[in-house]
């Protein structure tokens, strides 16, 4: 029995404890077990419903998924600390000289009155962190592990900086026409690729909006299954409106 003093209370100190104990060899076989690839997507999920939380406008659900994605990040920086590379502290460190950094208009003597003046000096003091010395060293920078249409509205965006001329609706809808015409030999990646520039130029995030259209799916679809009738035929009956 772990020698642990229960409270009615609990603060962060006493989720790092508590992480430690669970590695510990006195702990948990499953944790013990664990490294960071192996959790890799459990911290994925816990942010997506973190994010579902959100989307909900649920404040119980988010207290609950903020804490898992909060669990995360200490056991993460846990095994690093038993590696001995860094530990939590590191980790709060870094994070508060980043924020402090990034806002020269509030710690420093910078002016910044707007959020396209914040978020532009944001980029340009981000870029001289990196030392991204060239426009694809900022686009490659953008992580692969994103889903790809938000990865892709992300190196849009970073290419507009960089010069690159931005079609019309009009232009892309008939670029996007004539790759369908191809029909098997169409590329798909270019269509979508095509289909996030449009929702750019619209201002739509296209994740978002492609999440909102899975929602409507979803809703039609149950819809129709509540209906009387066979479903294959009320679905080929009411393919317009899934």
């Amino acid at each position: 029995m772990i020698n642990f003093l229960r409270k009615e209370k609990y603060g962060f100190e006493d989720l790092v404890e508590i992480t430690k104990i669970l590695r510990s060899d006195e702990g948990c076989p499953w944790d013990r077990e664990q490294d960071h690839k192996s959790i890799r997507m459990n911290f994925v999920e816990e942010t997506y419903e973190a994010c579902e939380a959100i989307d909900n406008d649920d404040p119980v659900l988010l207290l609950e998924e903020l804490g898992d994605v909060l669990a995360q990040v200490v056991f993460h920086a846990e095994l690093e600390t038993e590696a001995g590379r860094f530990d939590i502290s590191d980790v709060a460190d870094g994070v508060c000289k980043k924020f402090i950094e990034r806002h020269p208009h509030v710690f420093g003597d910078t002016q910044a009155d707007t959020a396209a003046q914040v978020l532009k000096n944001w980029d340009d003091i981000k870029r001289r962190e990196k030392k991204q010395k060239t426009h694809f060293s900022a686009m490659d920078s953008v992580a692969r592990s994103l889903p790809s249409l938000m990865r892709a509205e992300k190196l849009q965006s970073k290419a507009k900086k960089a010069g690159l001329p931005q079609k019309s609706i009009s232009e892309l809808s008939e670029k996007i026409s004539k790759e369908l015409a191809r029909g098997e030999r169409m590329d798909i990646g270019t269509v979508l690729m095509d289909v996030v520039r449009v929702s750019r130029l619209l201002g739509v995030n296209p994740e978002e909006a492609l999440d909102r259209r899975n929602e409507q799916f979803l809703s039609a679809f149950k819809a129709l299954e509540n209906e009387d009738g066979d479903i294959a035929v009320l679905l080929a009956q009411n393919e317009d409106k899934l």
